[in-house]
């Protein structure tokens, strides 16, 4: 099969997993902590299938108990959350360097990259923020600054990860460009998604061990 092909079923997987993902929490099944209602859509966005499978097993049973999971479950999650805002940072960091391009760099993939850091950390800790202001009683500072403890790591290793896979992606397998309009594209950063979970997974296990992040 066409890698082209390949590329459109995983990114078509990956709005329909979204839109299921929200139907269903939109019927009921709200999540506890409120951030997570866009967490996990914006998860299956990326994962496609694995992102919907990860909801049906874990996600759905959080949203109707207050069952808390292994220690790695717990990991995941919060994986997965700062995940979520560096996914919606680099949708946005996209779309905005589409209309205002970024001339810093001599090669724009540089200049993209330094607008998605900027949005993903942005949108990572205020998905933190909004965490900590739901479990915790603190000034809107103190909560701030938890959030930015908290996310600072994750996010920054979540997007090493996603920027390795795009440098092989962009410099090496496609060079000397490929498209952000093309179906591949899109596919490319599914793939780099996944390279993000892998490298911000440990980062995630070791702030909730060293009691920076809590377990959701």
């Amino acid at each position: 099969m066409p890698l082209s092909s390949v590329a459109r079923i995983s990114v078509i997987s990956g709005v329909l997993g979204a839109l299921v993902v929200s139907i269903d929490i939109l019927a009921g099944r709200r999540q506890k902590m409120a951030i997570m209602n866009l967490v996990w859509p914006l998860t299956a966005l990326w994962a496609g299938v694995f992102g919907l499978l990860l909801y049906l097993l874990i996600g759905r049973n959080k949203s109707s108990s207050h069952r808390s999971g292994s220690f790695w479950e717990g990991a995941l999650v919060g994986t997965l959350h700062c995940g979520a805002g560096c996914t919606l940072g680099d949708l946005v960091a996209e779309a905005f360097g589409a209309m205002i391009p970024l001339h810093v760099f001599e090669h724009k993939t540089f200049d993209a990259w330094i607008i998605d850091y900027i949005a993903a950390f942005i949108f990572g800790v205020a998905f933190q923020y909004f965490s900590i202001r739901q479990t915790r009683n603190l000034s809107f500072g103190s909560e701030l600054l938890a959030a930015l403890k908290a996310d600072a790591a994750s996010l920054t290793s979540w997007q090493l990860g996603m920027y390795g896979w795009m440098a092989i992606t962009l410099f090496v397998l496609f060079s000397p460009d490929l498209p952000k309009s093309s179906m591949t594209f899109w596919f490319m950063m599914q793939i780099a998604m996944l390279f993000g979970l892998a490298t911000a997974y440990p980062v995630n296990c070791w702030l909730l061990r060293a009691g920076i992040k809590e377990q959701m």
